[in-house]
C-alpha cells in the first residue's frame, strides 16, 4: 500500500515526534526547511518540536513495492533458513534422541534465547525497529550514529549478562532440571550461554538492516548457524551414536554414564559456534546497505529515557513469558522423568520442543515474513498519527498471514502421524518418540493461526512504541497459560502430558488475541475484522475440505511405520493435494487473497 503524501491536518491529534512541518519533503515538492528556525539535530530520530533540524533529514524512498510481494521475497529466504533450521532439529534429535541426553540439551539450549530475552531480547523486539526507522527517517546520517550508539551499548550489557548468568548456569539447572539430568544440563549451559551475547548482536544488527528495508540477509544468514549444527549432528551421529549400546527397551543416552565429555563439547561448543559465525555473516550485507560498524559510547544523545520507558515494561513482559517457559520445561521434565517408564516412552522437553518448532518454522515463514515486511509501514504511520492506515496494514496483513497459514494447520492435524515419521524418525529417534511428536503436531495445527494473529497484533503496538499496553495485557494470558500447564500435568496421563502443555498455550493464544483486538480498537480505531472474519470463514472451509481429503487418503495408504521412503511418499502426496486442494476451494469460495497472490505470480512470471 503507497504510503499518504501528507500528515493528517489540524485538529488530528498532537504533532508526532520529529522535525516540525512536513516529516516528508518528498510529498511536497516546493516544501524548504525554514533556516531562521533551525534546531539542534539530536542524532536519535527525535527534534525538539516545533524546531526544523539545520538540514532537512532525507526519508527513505518507498520501495514501490507491496506487503505481498515483500512477503513473498523473505518468505523465501525463511523458507529456507527455517527448513535448514528444521533439518538441523532433526539432525541434532536423530543424533542424541529423546532421553536423557536428549532432554539435557534441549532445555540448556533454552537457556541463552531465555536470558536474552529477558535481558534486552524483548527489548530490541519491540524498540529498535521503530527507532531504527525513526533516526534512518530523521537523522541526516540515515541514523548511522544512532545505530552504533545502540550496537555498543547493547554489546556492553549482553556482555555482562553472559557473564553473570554463566557463572549462574549450576543455578538455573537447578530450578529446571530433574535431579538426574541437572548436571549434565549445567555442563552444556557453561558452553551455550555464552551465545547470549551473540544472539544480541544479531538482533542489533538485523534491526539496522531491516530499518533500511535490506530484510534478505538477517533471513538467510542464519541458514549458514543452521548448517554448523548439522554437521555437529553428523559428526556426533558417525563418532558416537552408531556405536551406542541401547537398553531393554531400545533406547540410547537415557543413563548419564553413556554421555561422556567429549559428546558434550562437541555438542554445546558446536551450538554456540554456530551462532558466532551467523553474526559474523552479516559483514557484506552491512557493508551494502552502507552501514559502517564502528563504536560509540556517547550514549547521552542516546533517548535513554524513552529507551528506558519502553524497555521497563517491555521486560515486564518478556519476564512473564520466560516464567512460563520454565514452567513448561520442567512440567515435561517432570513428566517424563527422562527415562523410559515401564517400558512405555513418556514424551518431554524434546518433544515439546520439536513439535513447537513445527508451529515457529511455518509461523516463520509466514507471519515473521509478513510482520517484517509491514514494520517499517505501521511504523511511519504510527509515527505520524495515520491510524486508519496503520489499521489498514495490520488487517491486511492478518489476512494474508490466515490465508497462507490455514493450510499449513490443516495439514498438521490431518497429516500428522506420516509428516512426523517422516520428519524425526532417524537414528535414536525412534519410531515411538516419532509417533509422540505426530500427536504433538496435530495439537499444534490447532493452536498455529491463534498465535500468529495475537503475534501480528501485538507489534502493531510495538509499532507505536508502546510497550505497557502488551505487558499488562499478557499478565492474564500468562497466567491462564501456567494454569492450563498445571491442568495437564494434574489431570492427563503421563503420555498426553505434552499434548496438554500445547493446547494450554493454545488456549493462552486465543486469550492475548481477543484482550489485543480489543485494546486497539480503542486505539486506532476499527480494524475491518468483519472483513477479516470472512476471509477465514472462506478459508477455513476450504481447509476443512482439504483436510478431510487427504486424512481419508492417509487412512487408505499402507503402512509406513518402518519403510522412510513410504512415509516421505505419504508426505509429499498428500500433503501436495491438500494444498492444491485448498487452492481451488479458495478459487471456487472466492478467497481476495487469491487475486493477490495471483497477480503478484503473473508479475513475477512476466518479468
Amino acid at each position: 500500500m503507497a504510503e499518504p503524501s501528507a500528515r493528517p491536518g489540524p485538529g488530528s491529534g498532537p504533532p508526532p515526534s520529529g522535525p516540525a512541518g512536513d516529516p516528508h519533503p518528498g510529498a511536497n515538492p516546493h516544501w524548504q526547511p525554514d533556516p531562521h528556525r533551525g534546531g539542534p539535530q539530536t542524532g536519535n530520530g527525535y527534534v525538539p518540536l516545533g524546531q526544523t533540524p539545520t538540514q532537512a533529514p532525507q526519508p527513505p524512498k518507498p520501495q514501490g513495492k507491496n506487503v505481498v510481494r515483500s512477503s513473498l521475497l523473505m518468505g523465501s529466504g525463511s523458507l529456507v533458513s527455517r527448513v535448514t533450521g528444521f533439518g538441523r532439529t532433526v539432525v541434532i534429535s536423530a543424533a542424541i534422541g529423546a532421553g536423557l541426553l536428549g532432554n539435557s540439551y534441549t532445555t540448556a539450549q533454552y537457556f541463552p534465547q531465555m536470558i536474552y530475552e529477558l535481558v534486552l531480547g524483548g527489548v530490541f523486539a519491540s524498540i529498535i525497529m521503530p527507532l531504527f526507522v525513526k533516526s534512518h527517517k530523521n537523522d541526516p546520517d540515515g541514523g548511522d550514529a544512532f545505530a552504533n550508539r545502540l550496537l555498543t551499548l547493547a554489546a556492553l550489557v549482553l556482555g555482562a549478562a553472559a557473564i553473570i548468568v554463566t557463572l549462574c548456569a549450576p543455578l538455573i539447572a537447578l530450578g529446571i532440571g530433574e535431579p538426574e539430568q541437572r548436571d549434565l544440563v549445567t555442563q552444556f549451559s557453561y558452553l551455550m550461554l555464552p551465545a547470549l551475547l551473540f544472539y544480541g548482536l544479531f538482533a542489533v544488527l538485523s534491526g539496522v538492516l531491516n530499518s533500511r528495508e535490506h530484510f534478505g540477509a538477517p533471513m538467510w544468514v542464519p541458514i549458514i548457524n543452521n548448517l554448523v549444527v548439522i554437521a555437529v549432528g553428523a559428526v556426533f551421529f558417525f563418532v558416537y551414536t552408531q556405536d551406542a549400546v541401547p537398553n531393554s527397551a531400545g533406547q540410547i543416552f537415557v543413563d548419564a554414564d553413556q554421555v561422556t565429555t567429549g559428546m558434550v563439547l562437541l555438542l554445546g561448543g558446536g551450538t554456540t559456534a554456530g551462532v558466532v559465525i551467523q553474526v559474523l555473516c552479516l559483514a557484506p550485507a552491512l557493508r551494502k546497505a552502507g552501514f559502517k560498524v564502528r563504536p560509540r559510547f556517547d550514549f547521552k544523545k542516546l533517548p535513554l529515557r524513552t529507551i528506558r520507558n519502553m524497555a521497563a515494561w517491555t521486560l515486564l513482559f518478556v519476564a512473564a513469558n520466560q516464567i512460563s517457559v520454565m514452567a513448561v520445561l520442567k512440567i515435561a521434565n517432570t513428566a517424563s522423568g527422562n527415562q523410559v517408564q515401564g517400558g512405555t516412552f513418556i514424551p518431554g522437553a524434546t518433544v515439546y520442543n520439536n513439535a513447537y518448532l513445527m508451529m515457529m518454522m511455518a509461523h516463520g515463514i509466514v507471519a515473521v515474513s509478513v510482520i517484517t515486511a509491514l514494520m517499517p509501514r505501521m511504523t511511519r504511520a504510527a509515527d505520524d498519527r495515520r491510524w486508519p492506515e496503520l489499521a489498514g496494514h495490520l488487517s491486511s496483513g492478518i489476512r494474508l498471514a490466515s490465508f497462507l497459514l490455514v493450510p499449513i494447520a490443516a495439514a498438521f492435524v490431518a497429516l500428522h502421524e506420516p509428516i512426523a515419521m517422516a520428519i524425526f524418525q532417524w537414528g535414536a529417534y525412534d519410531h515411538t518418540m516419532a509417533i509422540a511428536t505426530g500427536q504433538a503436531l496435530a495439537m499444534v495445527g490447532i493452536v498455529l493461526l491463534a498465535f500468529s494473529i495475537s503475534q501480528l497484533q501485538i507489534y502493531a503496538f510495538y509499532a507505536q512504541t508502546d510497550t505497557r499496553t502488551p505487558a499488562i495485557f499478557n499478565l492474564p494470558v500468562i497466567a491462564f497459560r501456567i494454569g492450563g500447564y498445571l491442568l495437564a500435568f494434574a489431570l492427563l496421563p503421563l503420555e498426553w502430558v505434552v499434548v496438554g502443555l500445547l493446547a494450554a498455550n493454545g488456549v493462552s493464544y486465543l486469550v492475548s488475541l481477543l484482550l489485543s483486538m480489543s485494546l486497539l480498537r480503542r486505539k486506532i480505531g476499527l480494524l475491518d475484522m468483519r472483513k477479516t472474519a470472512n476471509g477465514l470463514v472462506r478459508t477455513t472451509a476450504a481447509a476443512l475440505i482439504a483436510g478431510g481429503a487427504a486424512y481419508a487418503g492417509w487412512l487408505a495408504w499402507p503402512d509406513v511405520s518402518g519403510n522412510k521412503l513410504g512415509q516421505l511418499g505419504a508426505s509429499f502426496v498428500l500433503g501436495g493435494g491438500l494444498l492444491a486442494l485448498y487452492l481451488a476451494a479458495c478459487l471456487v469460495l472466492r478467497v481476495t487473497e487469491m487475486a493477490s497472490l495471483q497477480a503478484t505470480v503473473r508479475a513475477k512470471l512476466r518479468r
